[in-house]
């Protein structure tokens, strides 16, 4: 956790504002709210996974009891 908090203190204002003009240039503002909202299912479909997951160990414990 430690190295990712180093990467994080390497990037800063001037990389992020090349990262965002190369996303521009690659995918276009057209394509970025779909890309957008893709990814914003997808995290939401893990979670989902993750808590159903907890959920279904839960029952196993219970069920031990």
């Amino acid at each position: 956790m430690n190295a990712f908090y180093i990467l994080l203190g390497m990037v800063g204002p001037w990389q992020i504002a090349v990262i965002v003009v190369l996303v521009l240039l690659l995918f276009g503002g057209k394509k970025i709210p779909e890309l957008m909202k893709g990814l914003g299912g997808g995290i939401k479909e893990f979670k989902k996974a993750t808590q159903e997951e907890d959920d279904d160990e839960n029952k196993k414990v219970e069920d031990k009891k």
